[in-house]
């Protein structure tokens, strides 16, 4: 069956008309279209009934459930800088949102989320960035956002490793995968160990996250996710923030791979996590962009 734009947006309509909400139908539209088509839907949706998707389906949906559908409506760089934006709204910092997505994103990407930060918040990231965060931790995510013009050949060799965090700054947020696997190579010959046991040697807290992330990325970006999936939702509690976050942004990239990842890593699947871990709506939208066992 063909996309249709109108047609969802009267299924849409019926399932929030008058009182109750049919949140089936809500979930398998949001669920199973393409980010360009769930674009359409809202266009479709504005100029049959003169208001915004985005702010019924606030009105009617709840909680994490909410968060989900309202993240899937939006275009990724729009949903990265949103996420952000709330990562340093009022008093605290989510730092793992700051990483997760400062760290796993291209420098295209990476363009993209600040050109709608400026615009949609008045301010440049990096301002944001500044304002809620400091000392070397802060160095490395403004090195994140600043895309490097030129790399710089850095021969690991010469480096002088051990606490030496700038150097650390200068190799890692160059960016250019290639040439970083070659020195991580390049530094387990020299020293014997794993760049990975050297940061969490040499550093500890959000700096010690960060560049485990940039390294991490580097090496392979669905393990990372399915790393922190996993992490989200073992022991006491899940971080629902995180969960959400992963679950919308890489529905459409590189699930399938998160999920293989995710398997080789825990020898369970995401899926039975997901379903183990949540509930009710919430757990019925996660399940359908998981995409079966």
């Amino acid at each position: 069956i063909g996309f249709s734009a109108e047609k969802d947006v009267e299924k849409l309509r019926g399932a929030m008309k008058g009182t109750g909400t049919d949140e089936l139908v809500i979930i398998d539209i949001l669920s199973h279209r393409t980010v360009a088509q769930r674009q359409r839907i809202k266009e479709a949706y504005k100029q049959a009934i003169g208001k915004d998707l985005a702010d019924d389906l606030s009105s009617e949906l709840s909680g994490n459930f909410r968060s989900v559908a309202l993240g899937l409506l939006m275009l990724p760089p729009v949903y990265d800088a949103y996420e952000l934006r709330n990562a340093m709204k009022g008093a605290g910092t989510e730092e793992a949102c700051l990483i997760d997505i400062l760290a796993s994103r291209s420098n295209d990407e990476i363009k993209a989320i600040c050109a709608v930060y400026k615009k949609e918040y008045g301010k440049s990231l990096e301002d944001a960035i500044c304002g809620d965060t400091s000392g070397m931790f802060q160095r490395v995510l403004v090195s994140l956002l600043t895309v490097s013009k030129h790399s710089e050949i850095y021969e690991a060799g010469e480096a002088r490793w051990g606490t030496d965090e700038v150097k650390f700054l200068t190799v890692l947020c160059v960016r250019n995968r290639n040439h970083l696997l070659r020195v991580f190579e390049e530094y387990q010959k020299i020293s014997g160990r794993d760049i990975e046991e050297s940061i969490k040697r040499e550093m500890s807290g959000s700096l010690e996250d960060i560049f485990l992330a940039i390294v991490k990325c580097m090496k392979n970006k669905p393990a990372f996710f399915a790393e922190r999936l996993y992490k989200s939702m073992k022991g006491l509690g899940t971080t629902d923030s995180v969960l959400v976050r992963i679950m919308v942004a890489r529905a459409e990239i590189d699930m399938l791979d998160i999920k293989a990842e995710f398997l080789k890593m825990y020898s369970k699947t995401l899926f039975s996590f997901i379903k183990g871990d949540t509930s009710g709506d919430y757990r019925k939208i996660l399940l359908e962009l998981c995409g079966g066992e």
